[in-house]
């Protein structure tokens, strides 16, 4: 993990040294690389092959997913076996302790009480000339929730997404993730699942479930939106198909910032960088100090608690590829890079937290004070953890129930409504050089010019 004195160092350099990589110029492992050329009889990359998978989901439906689920995956599913049935939910709820039950309940409950408070409601309003204007917020019909099932078990994922869904009133969510090789599905997972309020539970993962979901199939229906996390090849799939369907966001590789001053507790925020960077290699953890004993101390608890990680491989590859420790001239410069960075997670371990909080404008989540550890909000706290990456938090939201509704405008106009601004509107019409338009107007003001 590298350590950057901010006074010493040229901005524009360190302006890149925390800039994240575009999707279109991530560069997949040798490993990956040389899979896909066994998949697909040559080197293509990332895109190529999304591309690929996708034209012949398209072209060939539920044979191509099935042939995709074992070229990719390695098990051979039958499209009548793509979802999961009665029984296999049956088989999940024996074999899940019931603690592990109590944990997922209370993790939809909070998740469930904090999305409710999003809920949009639909609205009216009367103009002085007896027009009602107003907005029906409808929930869309179908929705797919992607979960990922690569390197970790992410059953919170599950509750994450198909939660909001529901609150917002869609009547058919269908959760996607991959299967094992044997065509069972994580029984935590599928547990979480129901417990969220999936209605179905498609045993199909990667490209090829984007695909599907967006193209349908025989024994696939076609959704109105796919949301949630996966590898780059689930969001160039993502990306590639939206138009078709829509999509919530390119979400990239976990991040977090650590803003930290002497309060802090460096064996605390070593853990929270670390409890980061043991998402992927490609996840990137950076703390933000304003003092460079404060940084010498994390990185040194950083090495000490490396040692004792299952997953210390993850975390070493990730810090060295992207960590860092930057040691800012003040407070106030540390938030200045926040806002640069516009991190998917930020925690704020500093004596005052929330006089820091209205000086930051680009976050994904913001975690205030000491006992605020990120997984706490991966998990339970309540709001989403599907959230807006690698600078995109600069326009973009947190997933929420919002993402799971539309709006539809409604005009119904009065004949004096009409006669009181109609001519502005004619003359509009006019403007924009459209004839017809002011005609159909015109016809309503009694002025007939055929």
């Amino acid at each position: 993990m590298r350590r950057i004195d901010s006074a010493a160092s040229n901005p524009e350099e360190l302006r890149l040294l925390v800039k994240r990589t575009a999707l279109e110029d991530v560069q997949v492992s040798e490993a990956v690389a040389e899979r896909t050329a066994k998949i697909f009889g040559k080197r293509l990359s990332p895109e190529e092959a999304v591309r690929q998978i996708i034209a012949d989901v398209e072209a060939h439906g539920d044979a191509a997913v099935a042939d995709y689920a074992e070229r990719i995956d390695g098990v051979k599913l039958t499209p009548e076996r793509f979802f999961v049935d009665d029984d296999e939910l049956a088989e999940a709820r024996k074999s899940v302790e019931p603690e592990a039950l109590c944990a997922i309940r209370v993790a939809c409950e909070r998740v469930r009480r904090f999305h409710e408070a999003q809920l949009e409601r639909s609205w009216w309003i009367e103009g002085p000339a007896g027009e009602i204007l107003g907005q029906r917020v409808l929930p869309l019909e179908r929705v797919a929730c992607y979960v990922p099932g690569g390197r970790a078990r992410l059953l919170s994922s599950a509750i994450m997404t198909a939660v909001p869904a529901k609150v917002a009133g869609v009547p058919d969510v269908i959760l996607t993730t991959p299967c094992r090789s044997d065509g069972s599905v994580d029984p935590y997972v599928l547990v979480a699942a129901a417990e969220a309020g999936a209605d179905r539970i498609l045993k199909v993962g990667g490209a090829q479930a984007v695909a599907a979901l967006a193209y349908g199939t025989t024994w696939i229906p076609k959704v109105d939106k796919i949301v949630g996390p996966g590898n780059i090849f689930v969001t160039l799939a993502k990306k590639l198909v939206f138009g078709r369907v829509g999509i919530d966001a390119l979400n990239g590789p976990s991040e977090v910032v650590v803003v930290a001053d002497e309060h802090a507790d460096p064996a605390w925020v070593a853990a929270d960088l670390l409890s980061q960077a043991e998402h992927d290699p490609e996840a990137a953890a950076i703390l933000l100090v304003t003092d460079g004993g404060v940084a010498d101390r994390v990185l040194a608890e950083i090495e000490r608690q490396l040692v004792t990680m299952e997953r210390r491989e993850v975390a070493k590859e990730s810090l060295e590829r992207w960590g860092m420790a930057i040691v800012c001239r003040n407070l106030g410069e540390a938030i200045e890079w926040v806002n640069v960075i516009a991190p998917e997670h930020l925690e704020l371990l500093v004596k005052d937290p929330w006089a820091v909080l209205p000086k930051v404008r680009h976050a994904g989540a913001v975690f205030l004070g000491h006992w605020s550890t990120v997984p706490m909000g991966d998990y339970i706290a309540g709001p989403n953890h599907v959230l807006p990456t690698n600078g995109t938090a600069r326009f973009s939201s947190p997933l929420g129930v919002y993402d799971f509704v539309r709006r539809m405008s409604v005009v119904a106009l009065s004949g004096l409504a009409v006669e009181a601004v109609g001519e502005e509107a004619k003359k509009l019409a006019v403007l924009e050089g459209l004839p017809g338009h002011a005609a159909a107007i015109d016809r309503r003001l009694g002025r007939n010019q055929a």
